[in-house]
């Protein structure tokens, strides 16, 4: 085809699909290339489970919470969204419990009664200066980035300037301690759940606080800062920009793997597929993850100052995702009576006087390439909220979202491992639970290495590039190639289903074009 105006995006993940809507609205003829047999990256809805293959799960990503309300306004796109109410729960093996929902009184009093009036005030602050810093920072993740003093500049408010740059620059437990939380245990689930997620970093590790951050910039309509379930499984999502793609003409391929960019004089004028088909392109935007765009145009194509950054923030994943299918919920010993602690997030966490320690002792087990006796556990059952996902048997989806383990186990493998660790873990949660394992119809897991086989991200690692790594550190849009874009999760903002780096990417792309993406996109 002819390049005039065409442009390849290599991926068909959702920060890909994204790109495509706004290149295709600004006028030109865009084309992406997936090289599996459906769309979605990681933002897919699958039926994983051979003992129930009619019951619908969000196998990888499985929230959305951190999309920008803008990017659904400025695409025309609409995913429906179901809040979580209640979107936390806390049970312990003490037969405490904590429901963090809507109904703020009965919040309170859950507070004083399993824990303190210094923890109700502590939260009650978190979740006001959170709140105030997510409405200052929202505007800078729909823009190029800048560096941590120049986006306090300009878009954090005098008063909470400094608070922000010791935030996104030092730890979550120094940020939490601010508050002054009583129970170690509200500091460990909230440090878990925002401040590690994802990372290959735990308690001490400078750059938590800018994940923190991230995990609370949820501002989709009636989010209230809460992560959201996408109706339909994450799959709705990515199916919501494609559809809007190929209403404006965007011809979107799967089955076709790229090989490499083409550069010609140091330009890149497309891409050469495995069965070696040229595609023709004025410019080539890649999904994929940065270490796969570097492998697509070769080391030597790029500055060695990129190549220097890339190497410092190449990480392996430390996350495990235990997909299940249950016959029927689980029943809590310290909460029986179901008040909808099934909808949100359920924490599993170290029971012991000092979790923090406990959690801490985990992660430097998995740095020495061993399995935690307890990691932490995120659990989720979407189906209580979606019920839409859930089969003609009323199978319910769960899963268990598992951190920290390691990418290769010393002295093992995977291969070996994966069962018996599986079987652990469910035993964990029958000690929350009992009978849990009885309920057990099917499990489909992602371990670190399967996450980069199935899904095609490069050491399993699912943010792409650590959120300890923020604003102009991050992966830039234009890699210094002419015609050559990121517009992968490494980019600003941050990792996870976002699409501000689709976004992004499109303007900057549209930029350099010389076409005005005001006046095209109105």
């Amino acid at each position: 085809m002819s390049a005039q105006n065409a442009i390849v995006i290599v991926g068909a993940g959702h920060n890909g699909l994204v790109a495509a809507v706004l290149l295709a609205r600004a006028g030109l003829r865009v084309t992406v290339l997936e090289e599996r047999p459906e769309i979605g990256g990681a933002t897919k809805t699958q039926y994983p489970f051979a003992k129930a293959p009619r019951l619908g799960t969000s196998t990888a990503s499985y929230l959305l919470g951190l999309m920008p309300p803008e990017i659904m306004s400025r695409t025309g796109v609409r995913v429906e969204v179901l809040r979580r109410d209640p979107h936390y729960f806390l049970p312990m093996l003490d037969g405490r419990s904590l429901l963090f929902s809507t109904d703020h009184e009965a919040m309170r009093e859950q507070f004083l009664a399993m824990f303190s009036e210094e923890d109700w005030r502590a939260n009650a602050a978190l979740a006001r200066e959170i709140g105030a810093l997510r409405d200052d920072l929202a505007p800078s993740w729909l823009t190029e980035p800048m560096s941590v003093g120049e986006t306090a500049e300009r878009f954090i408010r005098p008063a909470l300037r400094e608070v922000f740059v010791k935030l996104v620059t030092g730890t979550v437990e120094d940020y939490l301690a601010r508050f002054g939380f009583k129970s170690e245990m509200l500091v460990a689930m909230y440090s878990v759940t925002d401040g590690f997620s994802g990372l290959s970093a735990s308690f001490g590790t400078p750059g938590t606080g800018m994940n923190f951050l991230v995990h609370n910039m949820c501002r989709l309509p009636g989010s209230d800062g809460t992560w959201m379930v996408a109706k339909g499984g994450m799959g709705a999502v990515a199916k919501a920009f494609a559809d809007a793609a190929k209403a404006l003409g965007v011809e979107i391929i799967t089955g076709a793997k790229v090989s490499r960019v083409e550069l010609e004089g140091g330009v890149a004028r497309g891409v050469v597929l495995e069965d070696g088909r040229f595609v023709a392109c004025r410019a080539v935007a890649v999904n994929a993850d940065p270490f796969r765009l570097r492998a697509l145009v070769g080391r030597a194509a790029l500055s060695d100052n990129l190549n220097s950054r890339m190497d410092d923030f190449a990480r392996t994943g430390t996350t495990m995702k235990v997909n299940m299918a249950l016959r029927d919920l689980p029943t809590f010993s310290c909460l029986p009576e179901r008040r909808g602690q099934h909808h949100g997030t359920m924490h599993l966490l170290p029971q012991g006087p000092h979790p923090m320690q406990e959690i801490r002792d985990g992660y430097e087990r998995v740095q020495r390439g061993e399995l935690a006796d307890f990691p932490t556990i995120e659990w989720y059952i979407h189906t209580e909220v979606d019920p839409s996902l859930r089969d003609p048997e009323g199978h319910h989806n769960a899963a268990f979202f598992v951190q920290w383990v390691p990418y290769e186990i010393k002295g093992s493998s995977w291969a070996n491992e994966e069962s018996r660790y599986v079987d652990h873990l469910i035993g964990i949660g029958e000690r929350f639970c009992p009978g849990l394992r009885s309920l057990v119809v099917d499990t489909a897991v992602l371990t670190p290495p399967k996450i980069e086989s199935e899904f095609g991200i490069t050491g399993g690692h699912i943010h792409h590039v650590d959120n300890t790594i923020g604003f102009d550190r991050r992966m830039p849009y234009a890699t210094g190639v002419a015609g050559l874009y990121s517009c992968s999760a490494g980019c600003h903002p941050a990792g996870s289903v976002i699409g501000a780096a689709g976004h992004n990417c499109a303007m900057r792309l549209l930029r350099d074009l010389g076409i005005d993406a005001a006046r095209a996109l109105a």
